[in-house]
């Protein structure tokens, strides 16, 4: 088997984790950086992180690193690397990428010289002069950044947060790798109450039910990789069987509830199709007077935010009237997650610790009361 140098672009925020996700997956050489993990491996490792991996967006194998200053250095960058390796004769290899910081600012400029450069390349290692390019796809991308150029190979296809199980979501969905992140850090096991209060497309519930349940979150879904030449379905069919025989059975205590019914039938239809449905109870409910499901467990929310104005009082009210509901809520924890920079003045206490996270392009704060008894 071949050893690849791999990266793993992650949400900011999330890079540690995904880091002891590697690392408790035996991955070697794992270090950590802003925006993506690296790691090596062999084609089993690829497989393996990208069925098990909760908080990657996505899989590259990386081709080459090379200073491009100029728009020659990038051809002669790219015509050095050995894509033959990697792409076969019929292969496509469609190209993108982004630049930032960099001499060589403009996207389709280096895109083009890229391509040029890959097809100069392999149609000199084939020995033709027309690459017909009606195989299966090798997407390359490229990330130039402090006149620095980092050329790559999805594996993945579709990001990895893409499950299989959310084809359509609510207006404001959470990322399923967001969603996991923060179940891990409350360092849910399975054996907690869980209680999402605003389930909305039910996110945080399946991550909640796959991580109790160990299930690879990607053991729903298909890979680019799984079609490239030099990947045997073997491999793939060893770490999807390995993947299944970790995961554990048992009873969970998970519940979703939202005061919008269509939110709560979406969460339901959701939970089915990843197969998690038998994990979690959900129901209609207004967060900010409902009864506590239990004495005592741990809720994870994504509440309103309100970008615009209006829609920010709105959010500052609920924050207030939810701080106030759950004021007496001694046996709870609560992890909650929001752009709003006062939170904790309308939730009415400070948290036990907070840490910063993107949700999307939004920066938000995950506010963790971690001590279930109430701050005197």
């Amino acid at each position: 088997m071949a050893n690849f140098e791999f990266a793993i672009p992650t949400l900011f925020g999330l890079e540690g984790i995904c880091g002891d996700e590697l690392r408790r997956l035996d991955m070697e050489n794992v270090r950590v950086e802003n925006g993506r993990v690296l790691f090596s491996g062999d084609e089993m490792a690829l497989a393996r992180a990208s069925l098990n991996i909760r908080t990657g967006e996505r899989l590259l194998v990386v081709l080459a690193d090379f200073e491009a200053k100029t728009f020659e250095q990038l051809f002669q960058g790219v015509y050095r690397t050995n894509l033959e390796d990697f792409i076969p004769q019929n292969g496509q290899f469609p190209v993108k990428g982004h630049c930032l910081n960099s001499q060589l600012m403009s996207v389709p400029d280096c895109q083009a010289i890229i391509k040029k450069a890959a097809s100069k390349r392999l149609g000199e290692k084939y020995g033709v002069q027309w690459l017909p390019e009606d195989g299966v796809k090798y997407q390359l991308q490229f990330a130039l950044m402090n006149d620095r150029c980092t050329l790559y190979l999805d594996t993945s296809g579709a990001g990895m947060h893409k499950r299989g199980y959310r084809a359509v979501g609510n207006d404001a969905p959470l990322r399923e790798t967001l969603a996991a992140a923060m179940v891990m850090l409350t360092k849910y096991r399975g054996r907690d109450f869980i209680w999402d209060p605003f389930c909305g497309s039910g996110t945080i519930c399946i991550e909640a039910a796959l991580i109790a349940k160990n299930r690879a979150p990607g053991l729903r879904r298909r890979f680019a990789a799984e079609q490239f030449a030099w990947m045997e379905e073997k491999i793939w069919q060893d770490a999807r069987g390995e993947a299944m025989d970790k995961e554990f059975k048992g009873k969970y205590h998970i519940l979703g509830s939202d005061n919008d019914p269509k939110c709560v039938s979406l969460s339901i239809s959701n939970a089915k199709k990843a197969g998690v449905l038998d994990c979690i109870e959900f129901r209609d409910g207004d967060a900010t007077k409902m009864d506590l499901p239990a004495s005592q467990g741990v809720i994870i929310c994504n509440p309103p935010y309100g970008q615009r104005l209006g829609e920010q009082k709105d959010a500052q009210r609920l924050y207030a009237a939810l701080g106030r509901h759950l004021k007496y809520a001694d046996g709870w924890k609560k992890y909650i997650i929001t752009s709003e920079p006062e939170f904790e003045h309308y939730f009415g206490r400070r948290a036990d610790k907070k840490r910063k996270l993107y949700n999307g392009m939004i920066k938000c704060d995950y506010y963790m009361y971690t001590d279930s008894g109430r701050k005197k």
